[in-house]
């Protein structure tokens, strides 16, 4: 085939009708304009590049539509090309990812956007939703918002930084009531809460995730809270390496306690293997830290109440005779 019909034929036919048809679903909540999220099971894949692109974030594969053919059907490029041919005009069913109302198109850099934002203060809507919703305690609270590491973001939300080996903000997480993202434009790499010299390195999924740990353990010394927002990127394969590197260094797998979170703790007990660091698996006693956060902190409540109704004085009894 000519290379400019394989032009064509890439630009004619999205990476998301290929997905479709293998029988993957869009996820909706987990994607963003740029990176959009398709689930098969416990299988991921990325689209990016406006549908032209795609990556595994649980593996090194990556590519175009061709690629993706070849990768799911485990075919041949000839056989791929034949596939691909087939889904010309198919449009994807799955609808394509829209910002929520009123939030902004990206116009300025990651930088000068992380800048911007206030830090939160104890009354904002940001810790509101931290305190009430998630549970966390105003300790781990104050302590990132020292470490400079949460920024208020729009409509009670919080933005939480994926910061480079020299401490440079590239990206951040996105959570909020009515809201869960990425920066446009950021890019992924690590959260980082805790000692920057710390050997024992606690990996979760998502910031939020990292800051329960740090609840639950009381901010460890000579501990990390690290959260890699979900995916694993060949900069967070980088900078987990560079840390788990150190003398003395322990990699905690403290992952969802699903299918996704072994598989990510599978590839970090790879890279202690290979490094010969010490590893551990911490798995949370709910779904992933912060549904078992804030179910210790009902139960704590229950306590409360309980005592508080056994130590009410008994009513006189009435004196026979």
């Amino acid at each position: 085939m000519e290379k400019q019909k394989l032009e064509e034929l890439r630009d004619r036919v999205p990476c998301a009708a290929v997905l479709e048809r293998a029988g993957f679903t869009f996820d909706m909540k987990e994607s963003t304009r740029k990176a959009q999220k398709y689930r098969r099971g416990t299988e991921i894949v990325i689209v990016i590049h406006e549908g032209r692109g795609w990556f595994d974030p649980l593996s090194d594969a990556k590519g175009d539509v061709f690629g993706l053919a070849e990768h799911l059907d485990g075919v041949t490029f000839i056989e791929a090309l034949d596939r691909v041919a087939e889904l010309i005009g198919v449009i994807a069913r799955d609808p394509a990812w829209s910002p929520p109302a009123g939030k902004p198109a990206c116009s300025i850099s990651v930088l000068e956007r992380w800048a911007k934002r206030r830090r939160p203060w104890q009354g904002s809507m940001t810790w509101r939703y931290l305190r009430t919703e998630r549970s966390l305690p105003p300790t781990i609270i104050r302590e990132a918002i020292q470490s400079d590491v949460l920024r208020d973001g729009p409509y009670g939300s919080m933005w939480a930084a994926h910061v480079n080996d020299d401490g440079v903000v590239i990206g951040w997480e996105e959570r909020g009531p009515d809201w869960r993202g990425f920066s446009t434009g950021g890019s992924k790499i690590l959260f980082r809460l805790g000692s920057p010299d710390a050997t024992r390195l606690c990996v979760t999924e998502a910031a939020i995730d990292a800051m329960s740990l740090a609840a639950f353990e009381g901010l460890r010394e000579g501990s990390v809270y690290l959260s890699t927002g979900g995916g694993w990127s060949p900069t967070t394969d980088a900078a987990v390496r560079k840390l788990a590197a150190r003398p003395g260094a322990v990699l905690v797998a403290a992952t969802d306690a699903n299918s996704q979170g072994e598989i990510f703790a599978g590839r970090l007990r790879d890279i202690a293997d290979e490094l010969g660091c010490d590893w551990l698996r911490l798995k949370p006693p709910a779904e992933d830290w912060n549904e078992a956060l804030k179910a210790r902190e009902e139960e704590k409540k229950e306590k409360k109440a309980r005592a508080g109704r056994g130590g009410l004085p008994h009513a006189r009894q009435p004196r026979q005779g």
